[in-house]
């Protein structure tokens, strides 16, 4: 009962500070701004919540284009630590490569658990017609995922399904990497 209560604290610790670094990973390439004077509201959550790992790691590894490796491999390090402190509470009960490769299907998991929760965030602000600085950068944020969707899938009876098309082939990535995890453990 211990290591599941440890385990589910690491996870929602993880979870938060990876997807910030991955949020912010994303944000920079789409050029949204996040300094305070730009009327981001999640933009100096993000730089808060991330500075302390990512700028240490930016002087060592530069952007790559418009993508922030610091930000990346940030992620990658925070799940590393979580499934290292697992391992170390296990017993050392499996070899430590297995932690590493844990720890990228993490991030990657990371990645389709944000973009998910985005995308549910962005249908539910479409039906209510919020307009707010929120609701304006999730749409930033979401509609580059949706135009791939939306040039082969027209409304229909004036609804736009790209978003349900989306959160489904989220779905499925998260499935096949669940079995893409299993082989790359055995």
């Amino acid at each position: 009962m211990l290591f599941q209560i440890v385990s589910l604290l690491l996870e929602v610790a993880a979870s938060v500070l990876g997807g910030a670094c991955l949020l912010r990973l994303y944000m920079q390439q789409q050029r949204i701004s996040m300094s305070a004077s730009s009327g981001n509201p999640l933009g100096r959550f993000i730089f808060v919540l991330t500075d302390w790992i990512v700028l240490p790691l930016r002087r060592v590894l530069p952007a790559l284009g418009r993508w922030d490796l610091a930000s990346l491999v940030a992620a990658w390090l925070i799940e590393l630590a979580q499934f290292s402190l697992l391992w170390l509470l296990q017993g050392l009960a499996y070899s430590y490569a297995a932690v590493l490769i844990l720890a990228c299907f993490g991030v990657v998991r990371l990645v389709i658990s944000g973009m998910t929760g985005l995308v549910i965030i962005y249908a539910v602000l479409s039906w209510v017609q919020a307009r707010s600085a929120m609701a304006d950068l999730i749409d930033r944020l979401v509609v580059p995922l949706l135009a791939p969707i939306r040039r082969f899938m027209p409304l229909i009876g004036g609804i736009d399904l790209s978003p349900l098309v989306l959160l489904v082939l989220l779905q499925v990535f998260s499935i096949v990497l669940g079995y893409l995890q299993g082989a790359a453990l055995l």
